[in-house]
């Protein structure tokens, strides 16, 4: 078995917008091995984006290869595409993405819709998601009778309901209080360290960033710093060493 979970060589995308073509990625070459937890960083514009959603089976590159656990990803169509995102990546996004008239054990169902699991075990799996998110407890609250830290641990339960290898993140804290924030980030710890799930982070945070075992930090198309972080913050530490506070019970705006 192939040590890296994501292999990319030589990989360029570009964007032809009427006679302008945008160079989004210009010869990116990376591994990210299996039970890594990387962050990528860099400003707006940076391709950091356009390399989540190819990493994501959501785009495919101009040229270059990607290897998504052995596959080659620009080499599929459309619906082995879908396929393999199913089953072997979860996503996470700032604004949490749920289905407001729906329950929290439903919007943590819905990827299992699109897949050939057993109908009757959709439930009982729904809520091993939210138990290990430690929201086992609101299974039946909608996302507006949830704080905005618990609509995210949901969207998360969403993300590892077809137990993938890899969970992409993309701003995952962006719209969470600092507590909060840090609260998500051990949830990602905990799953990387006991489940062995590949953990990538993208976002503009730099303490943030140092919660991974490694950041990548891109400008222009291009890989500016890719390094180890000796000694990543311990989300968990940080919460014991934090006063209590009681879990906020309404919604963020």
């Amino acid at each position: 078995m192939d040590s890296a979970l994501i292999r990319i060589e030589n990989l360029h995308k570009t964007y032809h917008m009427g006679d302008n073509h945008v160079h989004a990625l210009r010869g990116i070459s990376l591994e990210i091995p299996r039970g890594s937890f990387v962050s990528i960083m860099g400003a707006s514009g940076s391709g950091k984006s356009t390399l989540m959603n190819i990493v994501g089976c959501l785009d495919k590159p101009s040229s270059g290869k990607y290897y998504l656990d052995g596959v080659d990803v620009g080499a599929l169509e459309r619906d082995e595409l879908a396929d393999i995102r199913n089953r072997k990546v979860g996503f996470v996004f700032q604004q949490f993405n749920l289905l407001a008239r729906t329950s929290a054990l439903e919007n943590v169902e819905l990827p299992l819709l699109y897949s050939d699991n057993d109908k009757s075990k959709f439930k009982e799996r729904a809520m091993a998601a939210l138990t290990s998110v430690g929201l086992a407890e609101r299974y039946d609250h909608h996302p507006s009778q949830l704080s905005g830290g618990q609509q995210q641990r949901v969207a998360i339960a969403r993300s590892l309901i077809n137990n993938p290898q890899l969970i992409l993140a993309d701003e995952p804290t962006g719209a969470l209080d600092s507590r909060t924030s840090v609260e998500i980030m051990g949830i990602f710890q905990k799953l990387n360290r006991e489940k062995g799930i590949s953990i990538v982070v993208v976002t503009h945070e730099p303490d943030i960033a140092h919660y991974s075992d490694r950041i990548i930090q891109f400008k222009d198309g291009h890989i500016m710093l890719d390094e180890r972080v000796p000694n990543p913050r311990n989300a968990e530490r940080e919460l014991s060493e934090l006063p209590e506070v009681e879990e906020e019970e309404e919604p963020v705006a």
